[in-house]
């Protein structure tokens, strides 16, 4: 303490003129119309900076909850819109609108997330407690991620489009011809169409999206597009066709959750007439 006074009496001559320059400066400024505008037009402009840049750093360590509550929006928006678009049949408009509640959307982030193997899987911060279950459909603007597997109270495990394990029913959208989108654990970026037959007409740049024929996916979700098409050497009845993936999944963030509320009646109907369901 004494060190520290001291100090202050060695600069006691420094002190002194620094507080005279300040009672200087504010008189000026209380007396003076020019002077003091253009000190509070400057210091406005300084203090507003330092807001700003505060404001900024605010809002980047904030961007990860207000993507979550855009995600959760948009999940919304996503089941109007599946009431608004469905496609209309031949009978009373009540069973579009039964049609149009089959699906329900959910949105969550990805907190983990595998490429390297051949059964790649991954991780959501949402779980039972919001209303994820086994079986829900994955999907973001891009295309179809992936399909929950398993669920806890906060956390769902999900397996990606990237693993062997996993085919999509799936579609050329300019013929409605329909296969099974699998993945051939190699390049990241492609995927399998299979079980197309060979006298189909389809050329690259194809649009492939999903069927609908499942109990998972509703129709029209993007896959991807066809990249490569050969004749299927193991099989000569179908085509072998590439699809480059419309995901990038080494940036999945954000995804949807899609259930289909009559999963479990059609699930139980495929088993009790012995038919294998694609999911």
């Amino acid at each position: 303490m004494l060190r520290i006074l001291q100090f202050l009496y060695r600069i006691r001559a420094f002190i002194l003129f620094v507080f005279l320059e300040v009672m200087a400066v504010w008189m000026i400024v209380s007396n003076n119309s020019p002077q003091g505008a253009a000190f509070f037009n400057s210091s406005n402009v300084l203090v507003g900076t330092v807001l700003k840049k505060q404001a900024d750093v605010v809002q980047f360590f904030s961007l990860a909850e207000a993507n979550e509550a855009l995600t959760a929006e948009n999940a919304e928006i996503l089941q109007k819109l599946s009431f608004l678009q469905v496609k209309p049949d031949s009978m009373a408009f009540a069973l579009d609108s039964v049609f149009a509640k089959t699906y329900q959307f959910k949105g969550a982030r990805v907190i983990g997330n595998s490429l390297r193997f051949s059964q790649n899987y991954l991780t959501l911060n949402k779980g039972s407690k919001d209303g994820i279950k086994p079986g829900m459909g994955i999907f973001n603007p891009a295309g179809v991620v992936g399909r929950v597997k398993s669920v806890s109270e906060n956390y769902a495990v999900a397996f990606s489009l990237l693993n062997t394990g996993l085919l999509v029913s799936s579609k050329i959208k300019s013929t409605d011809v329909f296969g099974s989108v699998q993945w051939d654990g190699k390049d990241a970026t492609e995927a399998r169409l299979l079980f197309v037959p060979r006298h189909v007409k389809t050329q690259e740049g194809d649009t492939v999206v999903t069927s609908g024929f499942n109990a998972v996916f509703p129709e029209g979700i993007l896959i991807g597009v066809i990249s490569k098409i050969s004749p299927d050497v193991k099989d000569p009845n179908y085509l072998a066709l590439t699809v480059k993936l419309s995901t990038d999944f080494s940036k999945v963030n954000y995804v949807y959750l899609v259930e289909n509320t009559l999963f479990n009646e059609l699930d139980s109907l495929y088993r009790q007439s012995e038919i294998s369901n694609e999911y």
